[in-house]
């Protein structure tokens, strides 16, 4: 199972888009104990959107596609 997930920091609202090997809960929590260099410093953050996807490169490219300006935008218009 691999998953593309957002979060979005309770500090200051900036979201973060992400993948994992592992379930997106799990992922969060690893956030939000700061194991997460780029993510630290705006915990806690809650968990927005999460979907699953059957291979890797899949859930890969969906995350490097929101990282776009095209992807902000979907996002926010049609996941979040």
């Amino acid at each position: 199972m691999f998953t593309a997930y957002i979060l979005q920091s309770e500090i200051d609202g900036r979201y973060y888009y992400g993948f994992s090997e592992r379930d997106a809960e799990t992922r969060l929590q690893e956030h939000n104990e700061g194991k997460s260099y780029h993510t630290n410093k705006y915990r806690p953050w809650k968990l927005v959107w999460s979907g699953t996807f059957s291979s890797r490169s899949k859930a890969q490219d969906f995350e490097r596609y929101l990282k776009t300006p095209s992807g902000h935008a979907f996002s926010r218009k049609r996941l979040i």
